[in-house]
């Protein structure tokens, strides 16, 4: 079942794992808002402001970086939308049988894969913006980085264990409710027995965040100082982006973050295997509507 499970909580959420140096996930939106098309059609416009918060872009760059934009929009659009619309049909169809973890796994990697195809994509120009970028701008992006996680701390790591669980189910709450519509009390009370058996330790995603930042400001330090080419700032992005996706195998905390995933999945599964066929029912029509709108924004080509 195709859920956007990267906005299920898991740290926090899964869409940790896809936080990279200026990107934007432009894949899988479904769950994240109530009108695709509208969030779609100024996507270039809300990743500019995004960028343009790290970094502060410069009158000389701001206008190659919206054609950059542009252009990845467009591609986007000619080239991955219609395959949305499998991935939806297909999740419609393993709602109707029995969906097991290993689908739902399926479905996780195929959401990375499908990130990594986008970010992969616009490497090009982000090498571009690295190698233009001054030094007062990788001091903005510094700053931006202690700020996000000053607010992260304040967010995921006060306050006792049990408020922080309350908080990471509420979340994901969200998000079911977004599929499927209300649930019941003893609903309810199954799906957060299942949301708390999760590993719970935000510091280490913390801890992998600001190294995932660090390696970030490496990689434009070392551009800047020295003055890389445009092929060798691409490899580079492209290893940063390939760390993003997933921890590295060496990572002392691998067993955590796999261990977070399965009981993730586990949680996934759980609701599904409780929703009523009204429920389904639901969950099947916000597909449906889903479905529609690609189909109509893949069809725009401006």
């Amino acid at each position: 079942m195709s859920f956007n499970m990267k906005n299920f909580n898991m740290q926090g959420s899964l869409s940790l794992r896809l936080r990279m140096v200026f990107v934007m996930t432009l894949v899988v939106v479904l769950a994240a808002c109530s009108s695709i098309k509208l969030s779609y059609n100024h996507g270039d416009t809300l990743l500019y402001w995004w960028l343009d918060a790290y970094v502060d872009l410069d009158s000389g760059q701001k206008e190659w970086v919206e054609a950059d934009i542009d252009k990845l929009f467009k591609w986007h659009r000619e080239t991955q939308l219609q395959d949305y619309v499998q991935v939806l049909s297909n999740g419609q169809r393993q709602l109707k049988g029995t969906v097991t973890q290993a689908d739902l796994l399926a479905d996780y990697d195929d959401i990375k894969r499908r990130s990594l195809t986008v970010v992969m994509k616009a490497a090009p120009d982000l090498a571009d913006l690295a190698r233009s970028l001054q030094p007062e701008q990788i001091a903005q992006l510094q700053k931006k980085f202690a700020s996000n996680n000053d607010d992260y701390r304040k967010k995921f790591l006060s306050g006792s264990t049990e408020k922080r669980q309350a908080y990471r189910y509420k979340k994901s709450m969200e998000q079911f409710e977004l599929w499927f519509g209300n649930f019941s009390s003893e609903q309810e009370s199954v799906i957060r027995k299942a949301s708390d058996a999760r590993p719970l330790d935000n510091q280490i995603w913390l801890d992998e965040r600001m190294r995932r930042q660090n390696n970030v400001l490496k990689l434009v330090q070392t551009v800047q100082r020295d003055k890389l080419s445009k092929e060798a700032t691409v490899t580079l992005v492209q290893g940063l982006i390939k760390d993003s996706i997933e921890p590295p195998a060496n990572s002392e905390h691998k067993a955590f973050f796999d261990a977070t995933t399965t009981s993730t999945l586990q949680l996934v599964l759980t609701v599904i295997n409780i929703a009523t066929p009204a429920q389904k029912a639901h969950a099947n029509q916000r597909m449906q509507g889903w479905i529609n709108d690609f189909k109509t924004l893949a069809a725009d080509q401006h």
